[in-house]
């Protein structure tokens, strides 16, 4: 918590709210789409925030974890799925985690990792390589990574960012704090030296804002 008392911003009930709001992401209900049998298929959440993804593998029947660094979306997300399965196996399944510490899991334990609007909340190159690899750790030999991440031109706020002095791909500017941000071209090279290409060219997306724009690449890697 802030010195002024405010909650850190996905902390915030408000937060909470926007983000359970938001439809399922369409690239991964394609993916799902492809799967005859989801209850023999491993899903990881990985910063799920509200469980907008989290709640359709439920429904669909995948075997999911679901992990985020904020306590309260991972309250929130495990309320949602235990009206679904109940509060025992939601509890198990559910839980508060880093994104750059996966030791609870095994080499090769998913088939599918979901990593949106993610990986750019590293606040160092140091956080930024663990997470990168522990996701390509957990990921079964042609397992799959949806990834979602900020592009060095998104400016959310219409104020600008700014590159940290000495710092490779570090901006400031973000309420968020500071942020790690790659363009296209990068992400698939720094998935490269983790032994991940790209299953379909990776895209970027821009999206207007009232007062910024939102830059995101959105790309999809299996693990070779």
């Amino acid at each position: 918590m802030s010195s002024s008392g405010e909650k850190p911003q996905w902390e915030r009930p408000d937060s909470v709210a926007k983000f359970a709001e938001r439809e399922p992401d369409l690239r991964m209900l394609e993916i799902l789409d492809g799967f005859r049998d989801p209850g023999a298929v491993r899903v990881l959440d990985l910063g799920c925030a509200a469980g907008r993804n989290t709640v359709v593998l439920v429904e669909r029947g995948f075997d999911v974890h679901a992990r985020d660094g904020s306590r309260a979306m991972t309250t929130h997300t495990r309320s949602r799925v235990a009206a679904i399965l109940g509060e025992r196996e939601a509890a198990s399944r559910v839980r508060r985690g880093r994104m750059d510490d996966l030791s609870e899991f095994d080499d090769g334990s998913f088939e599918l990792l979901l990593a949106l609007g993610l990986y750019h909340c590293a606040s160092s190159r140091e956080e930024w390589d663990r997470a990168l690899a522990e996701s390509a750790r957990v990921l079964a030999p042609g397992g799959r990574l949806l990834v979602a991440v900020f592009d060095p031109e998104t400016d959310l706020h219409g104020t600008g960012i700014r590159r940290i002095p000495e710092e490779e791909h570090l901006y400031e500017g973000f309420s968020s704090g500071r942020t790690f941000l790659v363009d296209a071209p990068t992400l698939d090279a720094e998935m490269a030296r983790h032994g991940l290409e790209p299953a379909v060219p990776s895209k970027t997306v821009r999206v207007p804002l009232e007062k910024g724009r939102r830059v995101v690449v959105n790309a999809l890697y299996r693990k070779v």
